[in-house]
C-alpha cells in the first residue's frame, strides 16, 4: 500500500475530515488532497509530522514498515480504538447501566 494511501486510511479511522486532519497534523489542505488524489506521494517530513502526533502515534510501526505490535500500543487502522467499535462499546456499556439501575 503506497504511504499516501495509508495516510487516507489513518484520517477515516479517525473520523476526520480532510480539513480536521489537516489541522491537526499540520499538513496543508492542498497538499493532502494531491496525496490522496494519488498525484503526489508524502516525503519524510510529512510522515514525520504525522507520526510525531500523539494522535497518531498509535500507527507509527504500521504506517512505516507494514507491521503492528498491538501489546506496544502500535495498532494498523482498522484496529483503531476511535470509531464504530467504541461507540458501539459505549452503547452496550450505557444499556447495561441503565438496566442494571432499573431505568
Amino acid at each position: 500500500m503506497k504511504m499516501s494511501e495509508k495516510l487516507k486510511k489513518i484520517r477515516k479511522a479517525e473520523g476526520l475530515t480532510q480539513v480536521k486532519f489537516c489541522e491537526i497534523s499540520g499538513i496543508a489542505l492542498g497538499t493532502l488532497k494531491n496525496y490522496e488524489g494519488g498525484h503526489q506521494e508524502p516525503g519524510i517530513q510529512v510522515v514525520s509530522q504525522v507520526t510525531h502526533n500523539p494522535r497518531f502515534k498509535k500507527y507509527t510501526m504500521w504506517l512505516m514498515a507494514d507491521e503492528i505490535n498491538p501489546e506496544a500500543g502500535q495498532i494498523e487502522p482498522a484496529f483503531s480504538l476511535n470509531g464504530s467499535e467504541v461507540s458501539e462499546k459505549k452503547k452496550q456499556k450505557k444499556s447495561f447501566h441503565t438496566r442494571a439501575n432499573g431505568c
